[in-house]
């Protein structure tokens, strides 16, 4: 189903109290470049100048000369977290509600669930192509791969993309029973990758030659750089694991504490707040066999070395820029997808048949390599996500509070406390662009620009009153001045609404919902009036995760192989029709 034209109350302010910002364009000359830089699964606190173990240079060089945010929201899933990122929209106006892995029946096909950009929801490369831009993407797309789903029909002149949630690091394979080959696409059309390939090596040689190709014009450019890293599979050259073999040996414990401590003395988190424990029913490292330490250790080394991988490589990007005089009046946005991967499917049934029959291994001595299949699992993301609570697929801090870093022409240097939130990034390009209005016809932008706490004009992205929500299949959060009201989903979660003040509890340890009644129900109230403005549905009656990602597995494995079903139902009929006419002659001639 296609989205019809948008209601009179969908493009009026809602709850969330958005608004689009318009300026005047100026002369092409004056335009600045844009690169926005997305990681994938990365954490708050996961590069070098928040505070991380990994190696990340050209990272932390932005962020020194560029405005660092430390209040910077998105969603909890990364197909959501994208369409909004581009689009300025939120993503239940875009038709990305959530992603394809899971999604229940119930919802498929319903406006806001379609699975792609619905119509009039125009990306940020659209508003910029308009406007004289050359546009370009490599890495993960994922926003639909079927007719007219692809970049190459929202406004990118040139695309090399993954329309998956991931895929090997290393070749030209999937990732995981849900699809049965790696959706690669260039310009629109299936491709297939060079062999020597490695996924932040790869994506940065085919921005850097579509660059190269259009050197000869003066146009601007905008260019979206969407890394694999650190999504599972964590996978890394031997060489930059090499120098975090003996980092996280004491476990993931120790490291929930090391990054809370790091986080107290930069000023992330104030001294003495509590952190969140670790979910329920996840391993104790002190339980665990020498062996499985440090199988588990060496996880953790290929994330830092894939981290470290992919700055290197977006530090190639850089240089080159640099040689070309661009980098003075370019925009670089550097930011996370959402908080770290939590899955284990080495503990879901059949996964390591299928490991097998794809020709994986998870040894300690190839770990991260090619033919080798590696994640840091539950324990690890939620020290990851430390110091907020759980990760990836869920509303707790961990998994909605990410990185972001904004530096360029007329961004002051320093950090930035205000909350910001993922739709905003789009209306702030298009006003640094000088994009102006969008057609009539268009979604309105439900994000606001950033553009005045990015000059120091402002101090603020939105009033500290201003509700600010976001929902991805039931997990929820709604914002407000100091305080965060909270719901997950299970596993991890319990369907329970729960109140926080996130100033003094970033951990959301305290839950406040009795002890301020009135303000739990008057935000209740703003999250439902989020939810009917933006076309929220209702999870199913014991909707879970894992148990739907598991099942729309198997349906789209049943998808691919059906045939082989058939004909091994057939084969077996057709030994047992023969089993029986043969006993049947047996009991005749005795």
């Amino acid at each position: 189903m296609k989205r019809l034209v948008l209601t009179l109350a969908c493009a009026l302010v809602s709850a969330t109290g958005f608004a689009n910002a318009q300026t005047t364009a100026p002369p092409p000359a004056q335009r600045p470049n844009i690169v926005v830089v997305v990681v994938d699964d990365a954490g708050f606190m996961d590069f070098g100048a928040y505070g991380g173990e990994a190696h990340t240079p050209n990272i932390d060089a932005l962020a020194r000369r560029g405005a660092q945010f430390t209040h910077y929201y998105t969603s909890p899933l990364c197909a959501p977290s994208r369409a909004m990122l581009l689009t300025g929209v939120d993503n239940h106006r875009t038709g990305v509600a959530t992603i394809p892995e899971v999604l229940p029946p119930e919802q498929q096909g319903h406006r806001g669930y379609t699975m792609h950009l619905e119509p009039n929801v125009l990306t940020v490369a659209q508003r910029l192509r308009a406007v004289g831009y050359r546009t370009y993407i490599t890495g993960k797309w994922h926003l639909g791969h079927g007719a007219g789903d692809l970049p190459n029909d929202h406004g990118f002149d040139r695309s090399f993309v993954l329309d998956a949630s991931g895929a090997d690091n290393w070749q030209d394979a999937p990732y995981m029973p849900y699809n049965n080959y790696a959706p690669w696409f260039e310009n629109g059309q299936p491709a297939h990758l060079p062999s020597d390939f490695y996924s932040s090596r790869f994506i940065v040689d085919r921005m850097i030659q579509y660059l190269d190709q259009d050197q000869h014009t003066a146009a601007p450019f905008f260019a979206y750089v969407a890394f694999q890293a650190v999504h599972i599979p964590v996978q890394a050259p031997r060489e930059y694991t090499a120098h975090y073999l003996n980092t996280y040996t004491t476990g993931w414990d120790a490291l929930r504490e090391d990054r809370r401590r790091r986080a107290q003395a930069l000023g992330f988190i104030p001294q003495g707040a509590p952190l969140a424990p670790m979910p329920h029913g996840l391993l104790r490292w002190s339980a665990q066999t020498p062996a499985d330490q440090a199988l588990y250790a060496r996880s953790m080394a290929v994330y830092a070395g894939m981290l470290e991988a992919m700055d290197a490589n977006l530090g190639r990007l850089i240089a080159y820029l640099q040689s070309h005089g661009l980098v003075e009046n370019t925009i670089f946005v550097v930011t996370s997808d959402n908080g770290p991967e939590p899955s284990d499917p080495i503990h879901e049934v059949g996964f390591t048949q299928w490991m097998t029959v794809h020709g994986y291994t998870r040894r300690v001595d190839n770990l991260g390599e090619m033919h080798s299949y590696n994640f840091i699992g539950p324990q690890w993301a939620s020290a990851a996500a430390s110091p907020g609570d759980l990760f990836k697929f869920y509303a707790g801090d961990g998994g909605i509070h990410v990185p972001l870093i904004v530096a360029g022409p007329g961004v002051r240097a320093g950090r930035v406390d205000a909350r910001a939130f993922v739709t905003d990034i789009t209306p702030t390009l298009l006003q640094r662009a000088g994009a102006g209005a969008a057609p009539t016809n268009a979604v309105a932008l439900t994000g606001v620009s950033m553009d005045g706490v990015l000059t120091g004009a402002a101090a603020q992205v939105r009033d500290a009153s201003t509700p600010l929500g976001v929902e991805v299949s039931g997990n929820s959060a709604l914002f407000r001045g100091d305080y965060k009201l909270v719901r997950n989903t299970p596993r991890f979660g319990d369907n329970v609404w729960r109140l926080y003040n996130i100033a003094s509890d970033p951990g959301e340890t305290h839950d406040l919902t009795h002890a301020q009644p009135q303000l739990f129900a008057s935000m209740m109230a703003d999250y439902r009036a989020y939810a009917r403005a933006n076309g929220v549905a209702d999870m199913p009656s014991g909707y879970d995760p894992q148990h739907q990602t598991a099942r729309n597995a198997l349906m789209a494995q049943f998808r691919y192989y059906w045939w082989a079903l058939l004909i091994a139902m057939l084969v077996l009929i057709s030994a047992l029709w023969f089993g029986v006419r043969l006993v049947g002659r047996t009991l005749r001639r005795g």
